[in-house]
């Protein structure tokens, strides 16, 4: 018996090419050598039909952006494009041809550099018959007697057997009849042909249709080619840039085809009218498709397919700028031209050729005729033999069953369900086959992810990773008895009622939503002796204000440490008792090692990480990126860990990559408020003020009503409205969105928004009205963080708070707290930072320009985010100016006028030049 698993992937396309490639990623982070098997008879792996291709012509369909075969590094196959092609960019749309070779590269390359004895094979062959052997899989092909053995199958196979039902039997049998424009040289006699009728008949409008005319147009000078469809359209371009995925809030759509309908029309309007453009709409509704679809009923799902489906993939699979301008072309000159109808009649000419009659009443005679209506639907039609096979009825059922009008086959997350609905066969599938069940299923952004969840499952299922019980017994992954995990795979010491609250708790502190406190209370309820829950109460008392009494959760943490606990559990507990004690010293390097010994301890990790929800215990900026970066190992491919770096890359002027990460990981979980943030800062600091403000707008009113920070969001937004020097916009926003704003939120965006307002704008053109009063915000806010503020950061916002309040002696208290601070960052940076601001509110300009100056280099210390420290350089700007510094200001200006567009600061270069 071969001492390692042995995976078999049918199908050596992109889904298998791209299983393969995870499986082989996967198994070197579990340490777990298996044997890839990639059963295909095509000549190289990577490639199939969707990249087999050979013409340049025939561009990807989908941005340089968005084909990475690493979801955790979206600039992948960008990067690798830009080695060979320079000027390549995010929105360039490369030759299919040059990603088939991407796929072969990348799986040649793993397989190379793995260090465990993971290998993959490429075996020439066609699989005849699949059969239960056991507990594993034999693959019956002609090239063995025997067949091949397997420990786990994936089937990738795809659909590559065209439709050609819609043709009357006189063209199914003329030679003139091309069935499959993919098949290796199908196009070649057209392109030779210069005897017969110069004109072509291309049936179908898709994204077919458009490669074969390109491959056709200019082939003779008297030819003519004329596509007909249903609709007469050809599919939709895209935007002439990148722009955000604006992602719906479906909980109200309900689950019936009309509801939903109306609640995509409804979110394609709204979209287009904040956007001015309805691609972000549609792209935001991709990452919901899937559960649209779940939710409707089988007769709506047919529904959709006769009434919606072709209206929906013309927007959907839409095609480069540059391919849809050489359309234009070719339709306006007439070498190309679109006809609304479907083929009635067929008759041979006499001379070769074909006379077409079509539902317009016309009459064309042409050479040739090319099906270009895409791939069966029906995958019990295809004729393929292992799915036939798979769908065979046996004694004991059915290996596979199909779903949906035969769209694909049923699975349970990728599994097989058999025809006793039953998913216990070693035997998965992605890609076109799960249509049936998920809809959107065929393009790479989505087989990526189902490949490497694939590649998880697999190895789950035939190497399952040992598990460790509460006694500190390791037994194999599957013992009976085994402990409750975590979402990360972590044990946890407690019911399984009670875990899976605690989880859910756990999950929406993970995504930045509101309600993870009483989850975690209500968890605690359940199992008094759970010493994490009490753990998790205690840490978000203690750091995000929430509703808890901080000391008797931790009292009751650590009680239950003591008799229910492993050592991960009482090290985390004994973290947040010092993390609350003494949060900058102690607590920080005991979270630092926590973390080194337990790096996939979610809470910890939130708790170590500067974000909005946390401070953070870190005030070097390239230690946070550090530590950040070496969780990579850790966490793979996973959501959460690529929203949390897609922070860091933008906090490193990283800008492309931080976007490509976040739209990752919302393609992922699209309620990641930590991926939502991280694009709200790449908006900003590249100076995509308009789409950034829309783009939030629509997230905070959709995705974002559960964000547990919608205040920040809000607050995101108000600095675009100020960039644009939309006051009014910024004034509504604030009645609407943050004037009832309490705690740190009320200090940290409300308040610090009013000083930016007044120091950016009304102090430089008084025709613009003074923000609202500070007065109510700080009262809010409350006295124990103006005044004792206990991180440099609170302290910061304390003096900018103090400053819109126009209160200069509660700044002269407070820079003497800091000033006496044992905290290096209090000292050298917020100390100034009072003294400076006390100086605005006197009119001292000259010390106002000399305190603030000397804060700005340490600012990076006292945490936040450029565009928060910003605030102290907007003060600064505005004291340059009144002190008759305007060189020195125009200098600043001009540095940020170069680094991102913003008609504020245009305005306040054009004031200090006149």
């Amino acid at each position: 018996m071969n001492a390692r698993p042995v995976v078999a992937i049918l199908g050596a396309g992109a889904a298998g090419t791209l299983t393969a490639l995870h499986l082989v990623r996967e198994s070197g982070r579990r340490s777990t050598p298996v044997e890839i098997l990639l059963v295909d008879p095509a000549d190289r792996w990577g490639r199939g039909t969707a990249f087999g291709t050979t013409d340049d012509q025939h561009l990807l369909n989908v941005p340089a952006a968005g084909m990475s075969a690493l979801p955790e590094d979206p600039s992948h196959f960008l990067h690798w494009l830009q080695d060979q092609q320079p000027d390549a960019h995010a929105f360039t749309f490369a030759p299919r041809r040059t990603y088939g070779r991407y796929l072969d590269e990348q799986l040649t390359a793993a397989a190379r550099d793995i260090l465990v004895e993971t290998t993959v094979r490429h075996v020439r062959a066609t699989v005849t018959d699949v059969r239960r052997d056991g507990a594993r899989v034999r693959l019956g092909h002609a090239g063995s007697p025997d067949g091949l053995l397997a420990d786990a199958v994936v089937v990738a196979v795809g659909l590559p057997t065209t439709g050609e039902d819609w043709a009357p039997p006189a063209l199914r049998d003329s030679p003139f009849f091309v069935t499959d424009p993919w098949a290796p040289g199908a196009l070649d006699p057209i392109r030779r042909d210069r005897t017969g009728p110069a004109d072509v008949l291309v049936v179908g409008t898709g994204l077919t249709a458009v490669d074969v005319l390109f491959s056709l147009a200019g082939t003779r000078p008297d030819r003519r080619l004329h596509t007909v469809s249903r609709s007469g359209r050809l599919p939709s371009r895209h935007a002439d840039r990148l722009k955000p995925a604006a992602i719906p809030d479906i909980s109200g759509w309900g689950a019936r085809l009309e509801e939903i309908r109306t609640a995509v029309e409804q979110h394609l309007t709204e979209v287009a009218k904040t956007t001015g453009d309805w691609r972000p709409a549609l792209d935001g509704l991709r990452f919901r498709v899937a559960e649209l679809w779940q939710r409707l009923p089988e007769e709506d799902r047919t529904t959709f397919l006769l009434r919606d489906a072709a209206a929906w993939n013309r927007l959907r699979h839409r095609i480069p700028t540059e391919s849809h301008e050489r359309l234009d072309g070719l339709v306006g000159s007439g070498e190309i031209v679109l006809g609304a109808a479907s083929v009635t009649a067929v008759e041979p000419l006499a001379h070769g050729g074909l006379r077409v009659a079509t539902t317009d009443e016309a009459v064309r005679e042409v050479g040739w005729v090319v099906n270009c209506t895409g791939p069966r639907a029906d995958v019990r039609t295809l004729g393929n033999p292992v799915l036939d096979d798979l769908l065979r009825p046996r004694l004991d059922g059915a290996l596979a069953v199909t779903t949906t009008a035969g769209m694909g086959l049923a699975t349970r997350d990728g599994r097989l369900v058999d025809g006793r609905g039953r998913h216990d066969a070693p035997i998965w599938t992605l890609g076109a086959l799960r249509r049936g069940e998920l809809w959107e299923s065929t393009a790479v952004p989505e087989i990526r992810q189902q490949a490497l969840a694939l590649a998880v499952g697999v190895l789950e299922a035939v190497a399952p990773l040992p598990r460790r019980l509460a006694d500190g017994t390791w037994v194999p992954g599957h013992h009976p008895v085994a402990r409750p995990r975590d979402p990360l795979g972590l044990p946890l010491s407690t019911t399984a009622e009670a875990a899976a609250v605690f989880n859910a708790g756990l999950e929406r502190l993970m995504r930045l939503q509101s309600g993870a406190e009483e989850l975690f209370a209500q968890a605690a309820a359940l199992d008094p002796d759970f010493a994490l829950a009490h753990a998790a109460l205690a840490l978000l008392g203690h750091e995000a204000g929430a509703d808890t009494d901080v000391t008797a959760a931790l009292a009751a943490a650590r009680r239950a440490a003591r008799t229910n606990a492993d050592d991960r559990e009482r090290s985390l507990v004994s973290v947040v008792g010092l993390r609350i004690r003494e949060p900058r010293r102690a607590g920080a390097d005991a979270l630092r090692r926590h973390i080194a010994a337990y790096p996939r301890d979610v809470l910890a990790v939130s708790a170590a990480v500067p974000t909005i929800a946390f401070s953070g215990v870190i005030d070097v900026q390239q230690d946070v990126w550090a530590l950040v970066e070496n969780l990579a190992p850790a966490y793979g491919d996973h959501w959460w860990y690529i929203s949390l770096l897609a922070f860091v890359r933008q906090d490193q002027a990283r800008y492309d990559e931080a976007a490509l990460l976040a739209e990752s990981a919302l393609s992922c979980e699209p309620s990641s408020g930590h991926a939502v943030h991280a694009l709200a800062h790449v908006h900003y600091e590249t100076g995509q003020h308009e789409t950034g403000r829309a783009w939030l707008d629509h997230w905070i009113d959709a995705g974002g009503r559960s964000a547990s920070h919608r205040a920040h969001f809000a607050w995101h937004a108000a600095l675009h409205e100020l960039a644009l020097g939309d006051v009014e916009a910024v004034r509504a926003r604030f009645a609407r969105q943050l004037a009832d704003v309490t705690g740190v939120r009320g200090l940290v965006d409300t308040a610090s928004l009013l000083w930016r307002w007044q120091v950016a704008v009304t102090d430089w053109d008084t025709t613009v009205p003074s923000p609202p009063t500070a007065a109510p915000v700080l009262a809010a806010v409350g006295s124990q963080l103006l005044g004792q503020p206990e991180t440099p950061f609170i302290a910061l916002h304390a003096a900018v708070a103090h400053a819109a309040n126009h209160d200069a002696a509660s700044l002269d208290s407070l820079g003497t707290r800091c000033r006496r601070s044992r905290d290096e960052a209090s000292r050298s940076a917020v100390a100034p930072v009072c003294r400076g601001l006390a100086a605005v509110l006197r009119e001292d300009w000259s010390t106002a320009v000399t305190e603030l100056s000397t804060a700005l280099p340490g600012l990076t210390a006292v945490g936040g985010s450029a565009a928060q420290r910003e605030i102290v350089e907007e003060t600064l700007l505005l004291a340059l100016w009144r002190d008759g510094r305007t060189d020195v200001a125009r200098e600043v200006l001009g540095d940020r006028v170069d680094r991102r567009h913003s008609p504020l600061d245009e305005r306040r270069l054009r004031l200090t030049a006149g």
